[in-house]
């Protein structure tokens, strides 16, 4: 048989179309996806208990000698089969429905075995329905058994079945990629070996080394190609931003003075913007932390030198903030600023287009509409998408293609990662944070309130409005259900204007609702026509009122630590002392975590390190969004030592041979191609 890693799964016998598919359901399509499939969990089925030793209700491996068997159809559609085996001069009963198989297979005097939950009853030990084997085989009994992630049509069986067949047919030394000594320098089991001991183990201790060495190689292969894309994107040609010096004096007059944290990030920017190579940087900061006027300050640069600047957001309201924003900064210095979103009318776009075609036009600033194809620009120098982890990869890259040569790029981000994690995230990035918030903010007090006193919350709510402040209320996320957020939203408004705030203007706010009304609403907000705005998370990112004083998050228990923080971002924003309350129900240990970090600190890096250890990375932000692929094993918040080992290995190997052209790095070129392509689009040479 002719199995290569890359052959389709319907090359193994016996599997047809129709369990092709049923395969593609679980992302398998080839045999490496099969082989890369691995257990769930593991049972301990090695000792086979003699039946006196038996307890009751033990989960159990037993064998004995079929001394009889009886079929029975007690109704119809039903077939009853009772095996009575015995062990030594103690008798079994091992009861099965509707198998087929198992009736054609009995005879007295063979040996069964079988594992399943033993009960004893009337002094004879009886299990129904267990898995069962004849003879000498071990795939389910006598061994350890791996447990697989299934789909209705596919059963663990058939996985260990397939398994084995290619496990036995494909030479499974050739999977290896790594040399011999740089495996015993990390203490790293072969491949092949770890591949095996992860589907058939014959002890628990080699599947804690199997582990180790597929945790290394998810990290390792990751880090590594993005190393290797990012020194790609650097031996590209860019643009050299030279002239700086009317740069300071914009900075100098700027309304307030940065922070040391934001002349810092800066600096970097502008050091890499002076190279003739593309910058490709994150700005990581804190909600309220000031990463807008670094990128403006970038934008301003692309313009003294010559250039266009784009700026993409992911909503239409944070856009349009961010262009009022820019308006206001940049109003005495004569850019010509425009705003491109979907609203945006068709012969607003079509003046718009002209003037990015003929160069008119200094900094666009949009939501996705700037990736559409009628966005021509004459001379893009620098490109920043804000809410990074609000778009993929390719969004970013058809924004970056816009250009005849590759501009600069910053990708901002409101969400704090833990530094271990920004790596794997953006390894192809340079990453600068700004860890300080500019002075004269007050700290946000926050409280955390059981539902059953929620009375006490409004009445807090009521004397805030009374004061002149505005509030707002973030009705509950519902498993991520547009609907039922909406009728959630809905319903808490109606309760509140009838209700607990019956006296005050009540505005609703939710992800429904056309760009222009949501746009209305916030408008009323921001004027102070509307006292208190109840939303779905719509308003998680980029609204900003500074006289919003409190923010009330309705059973806070259903949110993430890292959304939560976000939420309370939304005030202190002013100079009023302003409060978040996070009103809950149940006392589970997460949801006691959750509330008393949130009560305890500010910190959005130490709030995203608890989410990590709480949530795990696939849930603290959609791991497809980033273009990231799903580590099957590797789990950054258990494996952080195997995660820097990985990191530093992958940096020693690209700095003595930045492109993976030499001989002993040619296996693992090859590997990097087959695994990268799998990452929305990364093609490695």
């Amino acid at each position: 048989m002719d199995i290569k890693l890359d052959s389709y799964i319907d090359v193994i016998p016996g599997i047809g179309e129709r369990k092709k598919l049923i395969y593609n359901r679980l992302n398998i399509f080839t045999i490496r996806d099969i082989l890369n499939h691995y257990p769930l969990r593991y049972e301990d089925r090695r000792m086979f208990k003699r039946l006196s030793e038996i307890r009751q209700e033990e989960m159990v491996s037993i064998k004995g000698i079929i001394q009889s068997f009886e079929i029975k159809k007690p109704k119809q559609g039903m077939t009853l089969i009772k095996v009575t085996i015995r062990d030594g001069y103690d008798i079994g009963e091992l009861t099965f429905f509707n198998n087929k198989y198992i009736s054609n297979k009995l005879i007295t005097g063979r040996t069964i075995k079988a594992y399943g939950k033993a009960k004893r009853e009337f002094g004879k030990v009886r299990m129904t329905s267990p898995d069962f084997e004849f003879d000498s085989s071990r795939l389910k009994t006598g061994c350890i058994y791996p447990v697989y992630p299934l789909t209705r049509g596919l059963s663990n069986d058939e996985i260990l079945k397939v398994l084995k067949l290619i496990i036995n047919e494909i030479n499974m030394e050739s999977l290896e990629y790594l040399d011999g000594e740089l495996r015993e320098k990390l203490k790293l089991c072969g491949l092949g070996d770890a591949i095996k001991n992860i589907h058939f183990p014959k002890d628990p201790i080699l599947i804690k080394i199997a582990k180790y060495r597929l945790v290394f190689d998810e990290f390792f292969i990751l880090h590594l190609g993005l190393k290797v894309v990012k020194g790609i994107t650097e031996i590209e040609k860019g643009i050299s931003f030279k002239n700086q010096s009317k740069l300071l004096d914009f900075i100098k007059n700027l309304p307030f003075k940065l922070t040391d944290a934001q002349e810092k990030v800066v600096k970097e920017i502008l050091s890499d913007m002076k190279r003739p190579v593309p910058m490709q940087r994150l700005v990581q900061g804190d909600v309220g932390s000031g990463k807008t006027i670094v990128a403006f300050i970038s934008l301003y640069n692309s313009y003294l030198n010559g250039y266009q600047g784009a700026m993409m957001a992911p909503t239409e309201i944070l856009a349009k903030q961010h262009y009022e924003s820019a308006k206001e900064i940049f109003c005495e210095l004569g850019l010509t600023i425009h705003l491109l979103t979907g609203s945006t009318t068709k012969k607003q776009k079509e003046l718009i287009y002209k003037s990015i075609r003929d160069g008119e036009c200094d900094i666009l600033i949009g939501t996705h509409a700037l990736i559409e194809d009628k966005v021509d620009f004459k001379n893009l120098g620098i490109v920043i998408t804000d809410e990074q982890h609000r778009f993929g990869v390719r969004q970013r890259g058809k924004l970056l293609g816009k250009s005849d040569f590759t501009p600069d790029m910053i990708v901002m981000t409101a969400t704090p990662i833990p530094r271990t994690l920004a790596l794997i995230v953006h390894g192809d990035l340079d990453i600068s944070i700004i860890d300080q918030m500019p002075s004269g903010r007050k700290p946000i007090k926050t409280y955390a309130v059981e539902k059953k006193k929620r009375n006490d919350v409004y009445s807090f709510a009521a004397k805030e409005i009374d004061k002149g402040r505005q509030i707002y209320v973030v009705c509950p996320l519902i498993e991520e259900n547009e609907k039922m957020d909406l009728k959630s939203a809905q319903d808490l408004y109606e309760s509140l204007k009838s209700n607990y705030l019956k006296d005050y203007e009540i505005g609703l706010l939710h992800g429904k609702m056309k760009a222009k009304e949501k746009q209305e609403i916030m408008d009323s907000f921001l004027e102070g026509s509307i006292d208190v705005l109840v939303s779905t998370t719509v308003i998680e990112v980029g609204i900003n009122v500074p006289n919003a004083s409190v923010m009330i998050i309705e059973d806070s228990q259903r949110f993430g630590l890292s959304q939560l923080h976000q939420l309370r971002g939304r005030v202190g924003r002013g100079e009023y002392q302003s409060y978040c309350v996070l009103v809950y129900v149940g006392k589970n240990e997460v949801t006691k975590e959750r509330i008393k970090t949130m009560v305890s600190t500010n910190d959005g890096f130490e709030i995203s390190q608890k989410d990590l250890i709480l949530r795990g990375q696939g849930e603290l932000f959609g791991t497809r969004q980033h273009g990231i692929p799903e580590f099957k094993l590797a789990d950054i918040s258990k494996h952080q030592s195997v995660l820097k080992l990985a990191q530093q290995i992958g940096d020693e190997i690209i700095e003595n041979d930045p492109k993976l052209e030499r001989k002993e790095n040619s296996t693992m070129k090859t590997e990097l191609k087959l695994r990268m392509t799998q990452i929305n689009g990364i093609i490695i040479n």
